[in-house]
């Protein structure tokens, strides 16, 4: 046993050397002034915008992707093509309250929401804040109707995860009810619109509009009066489908074991209300610099593969399609390193119910200890680009940011170049390239690919709450069916 522990922390101290040694060069060309992040995510974010999987900004994204890639020397890009059920795009919104008093309401439409029937004019009740029970107590007076629903600040990222959670239930008692469309609160101050989605790849089967909070609350003093209200909205969205989407895949082969793969990855979609500078504009001009960093040389041991993935926003399907594209390759697959978190300080990585990998992990992340950027944390995330790496049991880390400033433009209008700190997304590239490179060039693999059975232990771990979210967005079935995850028996 302790011939064990010794060879253990001989081979952590080797890996943490290989990590070491690469650590300088790449560090220097990532926040120093040949860093291309900056140039690169002001075209991404002022010149192409915002990028909806399916839009024009997004075909001008693919290409942007490709061409950094490109200029960053890498062996290999290209296209890589997965099925989405549905295209989908915003083209116009417009709302009114028609009686007791005039005024127009500011409005969104949710992504993946059906357009109205032309312009709906029709009453508007009270649906509370859009629990089943809410619904329930409105009886026949949701049928035809406009439902208002309440929402409560987002003030943190446990509120921003209560107003996912609570979503599949508004919408489904809204349909049960009959009523004619959702019109929902936003939860941000100061006439700041945002756009979700609530639906996971299909279009939703009810028109979902946001309302700016300070209107929104204006029409339930309303109806807390007893006022019989009455409002139009005018919902045009463009849509489409099924139809073949395309990820950006670039590789930079491995010199000793090019077989085994390392993946650095980031969504390239973006929502069009702002311009995807935070989210995630700014985590894709990561990936791109880091590959130019890595690709200036030594060849890393391994393989490092680069994913632009799109369809994040729409349901995690452009990671979803790699995995199925690339499914005989999972057991090579040694570990897959995702950024999603703005541009805030990365202070380490969630390791996803895996503390197995927590001191192979801070090891590898020795050279950015000096920055506090060497931190594990086991919890287990769903919202991003690595969870089906997850249910494939691949070793998988999302970057574990500060999220202070982050919150206040997610997926909102406000979310724009300007709100970039370039010096800590340069820092957070290196980061990440420690990261990858120390995967990469280490002796041995990070850790074992899991069984289903050890997979489906975090699935119900209740400290997670996956399945509790999966089973919200009807992605439970998939797992026990084996639709998706590691095959059903698999060891």
């Amino acid at each position: 046993m302790r011939r064990l522990r010794l060879a253990a922390l001989f081979l952590f101290a080797s890996s943490a050397a290989f990590a070491q040694e690469a650590a300088p060069a790449v560090i220097e060309r990532l926040t120093g002034p040949s860093s291309r992040l900056g140039p690169d995510l002001r075209v991404l974010t002022d010149e192409i915008g915002g990028r909806v999987t399916g839009s024009s900004g997004y075909e001008k994204a693919l290409r942007w992707g490709i061409d950094a890639f490109k200029r960053a020397g890498v062996d290999t890009v290209k296209l890589e093509t997965y099925p989405v059920p549905a295209k989908w795009e915003a083209v116009s919104a417009s709302a009114e309250v028609l009686e007791p008093v005039r005024f127009p309401l500011r409005v969104v439409s949710f992504g993946l929401a059906p357009s109205t029937p032309g312009v709906l004019a029709a009453a508007v009740v009270d649906a509370g804040f859009g629990k089943r029970e809410d619904f329930q107590k409105l009886g026949a007076a949701a049928r035809g109707a406009i439902v208002l629903v309440r929402s409560n600040p987002m003030n943190s990222f446990a509120d921003l995860f209560a107003e996912y959670q609570n979503a599949p239930e508004m919408m489904r008692s809204a349909v049960d009810a009959g009523a004619a469309a959702i019109l929902f609160v936003s939860t941000r101050p100061r006439d700041l619109l945002y756009r979700h989605t609530i639906t996971w790849g299909p279009i939703a089967p009810i028109p979902m509009a946001q309302v700016a909070r300070e209107d929104g609350l204006r029409l339930a003093r309303l109806l807390e009066k007893g006022a019989k209200a009455k409002a139009s909205l005018d919902l045009n969205n463009k849509i489409g489908g099924p139809w073949q989407a395309s990820n950006v895949v670039a590789e930079i082969r491995g010199s000793e074991k090019p077989e085994e793969i390392v993946l650095l990855g980031a969504h390239l979609d973006a929502w069009d209300l702002g311009t995807g500078a935070l989210d995630n504009g700014v985590n894709c001009a990561l990936v791109t610099d880091v590959a130019r960093a890595i690709a200036a040389g030594p060849r890393p041991r391994r393989t490092v593969r680069f994913v632009l993935f799109t369809s994040e926003e729409t349901g995690l399907l452009g990671s979803r399609g790699y995995v199925r594209t690339h499914r005989a390759e999972m057991p090579r697959h040694i570990a897959v390193v995702i950024h999603d978190i703005g541009d805030g300080k990365v202070v380490g990585y969630f390791t996803n119910g895996r503390p197995d990998l927590d001191a192979r992990v801070k090891t590898i992340l020795a050279p950015v200890a000096s920055w506090g950027a060497d931190g594990v944390d086991e919890e287990a995330i769903l919202g991003t680009d690595n969870f089906d790496f997850l249910l494939e049991g691949v070793p998988n880390l999302v970057a574990n940011q500060e999220t202070d400033r982050y919150l206040a433009d997610y997926h909102a209008e406000s979310d724009t170049f300007d709100k970039v700190d370039l010096e800590s997304a340069r820092k957070n590239a290196a980061v990440a390239a420690v990261a990858v490179l120390g995967i990469a060039n280490s002796p041995t693999i990070l850790a074992p690919r899991q069984t289903r059975a050890e997979v489906e232990k975090i699935l119900l771990d209740p400290r997670w709450k996956l399945a509790e979210q999966m089973k919200a967005y009807d992605l439970w079935k998939q797992w026990e069916s084996g639709e998706r995850g590691r095959e059903v028996g698999g060891r």
